[in-house]
């Protein structure tokens, strides 16, 4: 489903420059410091594509990337604490004019942080899409930091913060690849609706 080589497009600081296209867009949303760049670089066996930092809250953009049969949009991670309040109306403006416009989006990747309980700002951002009726699939990442019986309990209290069924929770390692081929059955879901 993935071209040879997945490509970096471009990146929007406003609604004008959202990209248009005739193919689906799957954008992956989180809060900072989630590891959404890892995610996107593992989906795309490509270490350097998305730039990983240290420093969260570097995303501050939405950047498109070529993935073939689809593009991937990197939201903006929320609930960094040291960014400004300006900044962060900002890029809640941003989000929203985003998922206003249904061409923009046609699933959502919800990354949460397998090792904490999801924050406020994790239900906030799945209770939206729920109240807009965005589909959506949350993907647990750094499973690789826990035993088998942490990730599961782990995951029982993801699905009961959020308020959605275990089924619909991924979890992932970027480091490992584990999950990645569930990710990507679920693009395919997106991507070739009709052979559902």
């Amino acid at each position: 489903m993935l071209t040879v080589k997945p490509q970096f497009l471009f990146s929007a600081a406003s609604a004008s420059q959202f990209l248009k296209t005739e193919k689906p867009v799957i954008a992956v949303c989180g809060k900072s410091n989630v590891g959404k760049s890892s995610f996107i670089n593992a989906l795309a066996n490509r270490k350097k594509l998305a730039k990983v930092s240290k420093e969260p809250g570097r995303t501050r953009l939405i950047n498109y990337f070529d993935m073939g049969e689809f593009v991937l949009a990197d939201l903006p991670g929320y609930g960094y604490a040291r960014v400004s309040m300006e900044e962060k109306a900002k890029w809640a403006r941003l989000l929203d004019a985003f998922f206003a416009d249904r061409s923009n989006v046609g699933h959502v990747f919800c990354l949460v942080d397998i090792r904490h309980a999801p924050t406020a700002d994790d239900v906030q951002m799945t209770e939206y899409l729920n109240y807009n009726i965005l589909p959506f699939t949350v993907v647990a990442t750094k499973s690789d930091k826990l035993s088998r019986a942490q990730i599961s309990r782990s995951v029982t209290v993801i699905a009961a913060t959020l308020k959605c069924g275990p089924d619909n929770i991924i979890v992932t390692s970027s480091q490992t690849g584990y999950g990645m081929d569930s990710v990507l059955a679920a693009i395919e879901k997106t991507v070739y609706p009709e052979q559902i």
